[in-house]
């Protein structure tokens, strides 16, 4: 093979390699981006289990207090009392889990 030949396969692989790179680059970057909005949603559902979490605690007080059958009035403040000790204790896991 003569020079300019070898020449112009080395140029021509030198522009495959780099190609290549860039193509790794940009993967590498789509990766990052994913991970950190994979790490978001997480986040995000685990929020959503917390609410739906409370809302069914909210939902069994409201059937305890319900099923108590006294006046509305007592109902009312004892569904109070036990959302208040319901939020204490949501703190204390938080904080031990912290």
């Amino acid at each position: 093979m003569n020079q300019a030949a070898t020449h112009n396969e080395l140029n021509a692989l030198e522009r495959k390699v780099q190609l290549l790179l860039n193509e790794f680059q940009n993967a590498k970057n789509e990766l990052r981006s994913l991970k950190a909005e994979n790490e978001e949603l997480k986040a995000a559902l685990k929020q959503k289990d917390e609410k739906i979490n409370d809302f069914q605690n909210q939902d069994k007080i409201s059937k305890i207090v319900g099923s108590i059958g006294k006046s509305e009035a007592e109902a009312s403040e004892m569904k109070g009392k036990i959302d208040d000790y319901i939020k204490e204790i949501d703190k204390c896991i938080l904080h031990l889990t912290r």
